[in-house]
């Protein structure tokens, strides 16, 4: 069975692109380690400041390409319908939940993300005085003209943990524009060690997804309207309004543009509780019902060919079995090769464990090859889509009570 000519040509665009690196690498592994959700169709990581702040530092240690991405409400929106917005999160190194509407989510589904770290937070929190030995160097991109320089003034006038070595307005033109060769060149003469863009969420995830073997800088990241706070263009909400989830009134009183983005996202929101978020909270209340009643266990069988490695998952996939699978899934990686996610015997599945397949997903991306999934019944299909996860599938799902699929000498299917 070869790789699907789809997926094929989607890894040999986003490598020819300057994508994510195809060269496999030991610290992809870390991302089976992390506490990742999916949450309507995005990984979203459960991480606290401190542990954010750790993988940072450590990145500009190593000098290793470290994306962070803040995903909120309108990151939620445009990625169920941009799969291009969305890869960009799922290639993402780290994940925190920015919006207060993605921790209510969570919350009504039993996931436990209990408050915000939103971009400008940690931001801040690297801008903190004496929190390195020496400051952390930020080169800032985007911005309306004029508003980075006001930024990289303001922060280099006030000690403290972020040292402003260059900043750039690269205008209003296309990704593709932004993407010049000297544009790159100048961004890593400036020997910084955090990128900060702000070029809106679409276009400077999609940047930052285009660039990102180009890139020298370690530490990556749109944080969108960090750079005009910090300029003192726009004034940041009071804590008491962000804590209740109410920024997005004050975003507006200081830019009534935005007025229609939050009417849209407000909308989309709408529909996705009623579509998705209640039919799950449902259906996770079952489960934590049967697992109360009875002993819920997931099997998981390594089988390797030539050409793929097979997991066959017997059981309920859920949270309670993701340190036991990401063992399994590590050993699966040594193979480099791509996996076959054998559903005949799965009989449940859940954010948590579609979050750890989100990673393992990332980690064969990486290596240049594919995840593909076989015998998923109608049930857990409609978990996956429920979730938002429906794009894993597709296109080349097989269906159970169909035909085995072939691979190698044997079969994977019901017998």
């Amino acid at each position: 069975m070869g790789t699907p000519s789809g997926q094929s040509e989607h890894l040999d665009k986003v490598a020819a692109a300057g994508g994510i690196s195809t060269v496999p690498a030991q610290e992809d592994w870390a991302d089976i380690s992390r506490e990742a959700y999916c949450i309507l169709g995005i990984p979203i990581d459960v991480v606290e400041m401190p542990e954010v702040l750790q993988r940072l530092d450590a990145a500009v240690a190593r000098k290793a390409p470290f994306f962070i991405s803040t995903p909120n409400l309108d990151f939620l929106v445009i990625s169920q319908f941009d799969p291009h917005f969305r890869e960009s999160l799922l290639l993402s190194d780290l994940c925190p939940a920015d919006g207060m509407p993605i921790i209510w989510i969570a919350q009504l589904l039993g996931i436990p993300l209990r408050h915000r770290l939103a971009g400008s937070d940690i931001f801040d929190a690297l801008k903190a005085p004496q929190r390195r030995a020496s400051p952390l160097k930020v080169f800032l991109f985007g911005a309306a003209p004029g508003v980075a320089d006001a930024a990289r003034r303001a922060l280099n006038q006030a000690p403290g943990g972020l040292d402003c070595v260059g900043s750039m307005c690269p205008g209003f033109g296309t990704v593709e524009d932004m993407s010049r060769h000297d544009i790159i060149s100048e961004i890593n003469a400036s020997d910084a060690e955090f990128l900060v863009v702000s070029l809106g969420s679409e276009k400077g995830q999609s940047w930052l997804h285009r660039n990102h073997r180009r890139l020298r800088i370690p530490i990556r990241a749109h944080l969108g309207a960090a750079v005009n706070f910090q300029a003192g263009t726009v004034k940041r909400a009071p804590a008491i309004m962000r804590k209740i989830g109410a920024e997005w009134l004050w975003r507006i009183k200081e830019e009534p543009r935005l007025w229609r983005r939050y009417w849209r996202d407000g909308t989309a929101l709408l529909r996705l509780l009623l579509t998705h978020v209640l039919p799950l909270g449902m259906a996770a209340a079952w489960q934590r019902a049967l697992e109360r009643l009875e002993r819920q266990y997931l099997a998981i069988t390594k089988f390797e060919f030539d050409e793929h490695v097979v997991l066959a998952l017997s059981g309920a996939a859920c949270a309670r079995h993701a340190g036991n699978a990401a063992e399994s899934f590590r050993d699966a990686l040594l193979a480099n090769k791509p996996v076959v996610l054998d559903c005949v015997d799965t009989r449940f599945i859940d954010a948590r464990f579609i979050g750890l397949l989100l990673m393992l997903r990332k980690c064969l991306v990486n290596r240049g090859v594919t995840m593909r999934f076989a015998g998923v019944s109608p049930r857990l299909e409609r978990m996956f889509r429920l979730n938002g996860a429906g794009y894993l599938l597709a296109p080349d799902r097989l269906r159970a009570g169909g035909a085995p699929m072939e691979i190698g000498s044997k079969a994977v299917g019901r017998a």
